[in-house]
């Protein structure tokens, strides 16, 4: 049965720089890159070396941990770089682009002749497996479990998001045919949940889903959120999720047997001259959307997604495997005239700390400045403002931090991944790398249990 659910914890930050709603031609990149580093958790072997000649949808590595799991190419070309780091960690692929891509032929199929693990063997040999995640962990589904559900969120609420609408439009069928795949995966149901403030008509047509309405605050589109209030993990089982553009990547897989790593992001920020949706490929360079949309002048933060959860990337980086937007915001190295004297018109805030909250509409050209350094973790109540989970978020950071293993698996350590935590470490006033320390967690509860 379809469910409501209302979010009255958590926080919109409105940014300057939104992307105007027009499609942009694709752009051609020279350069793509598949960064195990995307994986949390991956051992990477690699399957190629510098000279080789790749299609698209040729697997290039595979997780040592479970040799099944393969990664495709997004394009095809000339392997020209395994970037190394320490301990010759792998830590890029890169790949020399042809300008006309070449497809590798994986067989059409269609999901409801399969059985379970013939659909799941197709999705691994094609390298189209990593793209559906597992909870808890926040890491690539394990093939041998079966899981409880499977959910989708169709819309993302965090600053500068892209329209998930938007992007899907034209793709119904894509997006159907990924939906009839993944029905086949589980026992139980797949979710697809919609903003009571979008146009939930636009998904009310697809087949075989639980179509749920959440209305409320950023973070209401995070898949953990959704999770947490509409079929809780419970110690033991599993629930898989994914992002609502690749579920078109799984349809296109099986409707006309390619690896089509094509999507649409945002390009957005108060630093960019021409904020707008792009089409590219998975892993590519950025360095040519950057020179259309066109950049200001200045020291600026490029992000590969979210303000909130990115990561930051040099102009000739590469967009994350999983990220749909490019954020462009200017840093904040420099001082500020008065500081916190001032009467902060331009600032946001959280309290009513500066004049701005009497512009609730007002959207704000924010910096990566700290305001302040590291201070002593104390109880100021200001997580549970933004954490709209029955978790105690404190606590649980705690019991992280002293590696309290009990402790975090009763204070809900399975229900979370980092993102969840990302406006906690915003408005936390003593600065807290809250999301370092989840993934700490996380990664000594799997270690413990592998």
């Amino acid at each position: 049965m379809s469910r409501y659910v209302k979010i009255n914890r958590g926080l919109n930050i409105k940014l300057a720089g939104e992307a105007d709603k027009s499609l942009s031609n694709q752009l051609h990149s020279e350069t793509y890159a598949v960064s195990p580093a995307d994986f949390s958790g991956l051992s990477p072997k690699l399957l190629v070396k510098e000279g080789d000649e790749v299609l698209a949808g040729s697997p290039l590595l595979y997780d040592k941990n479970n040799e099944s799991i393969k990664f495709g190419s997004p394009v095809s070309g000339e392997i020209i770089g395994v970037v190394r780091g320490d301990k010759r960690k792998v830590l890029e692929v890169r790949i020399l682009a042809d300008r006309e891509i070449r497809y590798l032929d994986h067989g059409i199929f269609k999901p409801n002749d399969l059985s379970r693990d013939a659909v799941i063997d197709h999705l691994l040999k094609s390298g189209v497996w990593p793209f559906i995640r597992q909870r808890p962990f926040g890491i690539i589904a394990d093939p041998q479990t079966v899981p409880k559900s499977i959910f989708i969120s169709a819309f993302d609420t965090n600053p500068l998001a892209p329209d998930i609408e938007f992007v899907l439009k034209g793709k119904e069928s894509l997006f159907q045919s990924g939906l009839d795949v993944l029905q086949k995966l589980t026992d139980g149901k797949v979710h697809v949940n919609v903003h009571t403030e979008l146009n939930s008509s636009f998904f009310s047509d697809f087949k075989g889903v639980e179509l749920n309405t959440i209305s409320g605050p950023h973070p209401s589109g995070n898949v953990g959120v959704q999770i947490h209030h509409i079929d809780p993990l419970n110690k033991g089982e599993h629930i898989w999720t994914v992002n609502a553009q690749d579920v078109i990547v799984i349809g296109n897989l099986f409707k006309h047997g390619t690896y089509d790593a094509r999507k649409i992001i945002t390009l957005a920020g108060s630093q960019v001259h021409k904020p707008g949706y792009y089409q590219v490929t998975g892993g590519c360079s950025i360095k040519n959307l950057l020179n259309d949309a066109g950049v200001k002048d200045g020291n600026n933060r490029i992000i590969s997604g979210s303000v909130l959860s990115g990561g930051r990337i040099a102009p000739e980086g590469f967009l994350g495997f999983y990220d749909s937007q490019i954020t462009v915001i200017p840093e904040g190295n420099h001082p500020e005239f008065l500081g916190w004297l001032s009467p902060g018109f331009d600032k946001f805030s959280v309290s009513r700390t500066f004049f701005s909250w009497l512009s609730p509409t007002k959207k704000h050209e924010l910096n990566t400045n700290l305001h302040g350094e590291e201070r002593p973790f104390v109880v100021t109540g200001q997580y549970e403002k933004v954490f709209p989970m029955d978790i105690y978020p404190v606590q649980l950071l705690k019991s992280i931090l002293i590696e309290d293993i009990e402790q975090m698996e009763k204070l809900g350590i399975y229900e979370v991944v980092e993102e969840d935590f990302a406006l906690c470490e915003f408005v936390c006033t003593s600065k807290i790398k809250a999301q370092e320390i989840v993934r700490r967690g996380i990664n000594l509860i799997q270690s413990e249990f592998s």
